[in-house]
């Protein structure tokens, strides 16, 4: 293992190094946020792949083609789907906006009544996403080092936290480029034709496994659909996926290097769930899918490979857990505590290092909670859930649909959210039913009183379409205060 072991302490230290660097060119917000709104279709492509593409798409996509075949692919192909409508049909207008959040772009859209609330319900969610990336630390260093859950998370988390606190979003880009050049080679190039071999091809595979294996729908429609309206629409609308939108050089490159990452996203879900299907033929009694990965890998491939495919692993949780980090912070500093208190502070150093303080204090917190949760599954669903279920209506709504107002906005994300919450407490955290119903309260919620409230201010509307049409300036970095 000592080769392995090599692999990985390089790599890692690589991602301190890239840290460092990334501190050097992070001398403004936008910089330190944003990286500048600078980056090339190249750079964006792969960084915005890497992002969606985490420790549950990697280990979890592998799991579910363990448990279901090439079905298993579902959830990361719904992710790819969401990716590609996103830049398709959005990513340009966001790019053009210019702003640092989604709740600004609420501001913009709605007249400056809408932050705290959207924000508070942004900040959970990302908060949770970090978490639950951070804890698979624990697994894919106790397959490294037989390494303690609570040491691994600490090791992991520390190195993200590090960089990101050191660069902002340079940091990361740059991290995310190596991470995704590492997944593309330990996944796509050698785990999964090394599973198909080892596994004795396709055609031993049909002949040693159930034929619902193959079966596209094998997992179930209710399971696809839910998948959609969780991933999918997460995927347009979480302040992870937007903040990487603000990077992008132009609108085109935002939708077409997009566009590119999206379907990266469809090959690697086919390819997760194959190699667990090739898994399910070499270890049919497996305790938990979840452990094919880590097991296929420790047991099949040849030194120095093992190494980098749990590299590529460990690229997948840490790309995830940086970007959510970076969102959690920046939503924590920008749409919730500097509107809290009211104040303007003072130039774009200062807010750098605001900003920097504010991700070493969530990833502190983020490190915490990784130690003291257990179910993360859960966990990460009753925060997609208040997601989509709260801000998903107001923010395609906003963006489609100028008779929309602050008033069925904010009501909107109101009852979504409760009955989100409500009927997670009455049918159970994992069930379907709070998601189908909490995204119809709150659609028909946005819907009857915005029509019943008072158009927008047509002088909100007109600056509004400006900033889609980006014949705007970039916003003040302040707080828009609530009676605007």
């Amino acid at each position: 293992m000592a080769i392995d072991y090599a692999v990985i302490v390089v790599y890692l230290v690589g991602m301190l190094a890239m840290g460092w660097w990334g501190m050097r060119r992070a001398k403004s917000k936008s910089e330190f946020l944003v990286a500048g709104r600078r980056l090339g279709p190249t750079m964006y492509s792969g960084t915005m792949a890497a992002i969606v593409l985490g420790g549950a798409s990697t280990i979890g996509g592998v799991g579910l083609g363990y448990q279901y075949g090439l079905s298993g692919a579902w959830m990361v192909f719904t992710i790819g789907l969401g990716l590609l409508a996103l830049s398709v049909f959005f990513s340009a207008r966001i790019a053009r906006l210019k702003v640092y959040t989604v709740s600004e772009m609420l501001d913009l859209r709605y007249g400056g009544r809408a932050g705290v609330v959207s924000g508070v319900v942004m900040w959970a969610y990302t908060l949770m996403l970090a978490v639950t990336s951070t804890i698979a630390y624990a697994t894919i260093f106790d397959v490294l080092f037989d390494m303690n859950r609570t040491v691994a998370i600490i090791l992991g988390g520390s190195i993200v936290v590090a960089y990101s606190t050191l660069g902002g979003m340079w940091s990361i880009t740059l991290t995310d480029m190596v991470q995704f050049v590492v997944k593309t080679i330990g996944v796509l190039l050698l785990l999964l034709p090394i599973a198909v071999v080892k596994a004795g091809g396709f055609s031993e595979m049909k002949a040693q496994l159930p034929t619902e294996y193959f079966d596209p729908l094998g997992i179930g429609g209710e399971t696809i659909f839910t998948y959609v309206l969780i991933y999918t629409f997460g995927m347009l609308i979480g302040q992870d996926i937007w903040q990487r939108v603000f990077t992008a050089r132009s609108d085109k490159t935002a939708k077409w290097g997009g566009t590119v990452a999206g379907t990266y996203c469809l090959a690697y879900a086919l390819a997760g769930a194959v190699i667990g299907t090739a898994a399910k033929v070499l270890y049919p009694k497996l305790g938990s899918a979840d452990d094919a990965f880590a097991t296929i890998v420790k047991d099949e491939l040849p030194v120095g490979v093992r190494g980098l495919v749990l590299a590529a692993a460990l690229a997948a949780v840490m790309s995830t857990s940086s970007g959510a980090l970076i969102a959690c912070a920046t939503v924590a500093n920008n749409d919730i505590w500097s509107r809290l208190r009211g104040k303007v502070t003072g130039g774009d150093r200062d807010e750098v290092k605001d900003n920097r303080a504010f991700i070493l204090i969530m990833g502190l917190a983020v490190i915490g909670t990784a130690i003291a949760l257990n179910n993360v599954v859960e966990a990460l669903t009753v925060a997609y859930n208040l997601l989509v279920g709260g801000l998903l209506v107001p923010i395609l709504g906003g963006l489609l649909w100028k008779r929309g107002t602050a008033q069925g906005a904010l009501a909107s994300v109101a009852v979504g959210g409760l009955a989100v919450i409500g009927l997670m407490a009455t049918y159970g955290i994992l069930a379907n039913e709070p998601i189908y119903y909490g995204l119809l309260s709150s659609l028909a919620t946005y819907v009857v009183v915005s029509l019943a409230t008072p158009a927008t201010d047509a002088a909100v509307l007109a600056a509004w379409r400006e900033r889609l049409a980006g014949r705007a300036a970039e916003p003040r970095s302040e707080p828009v205060p609530a009676h605007q």
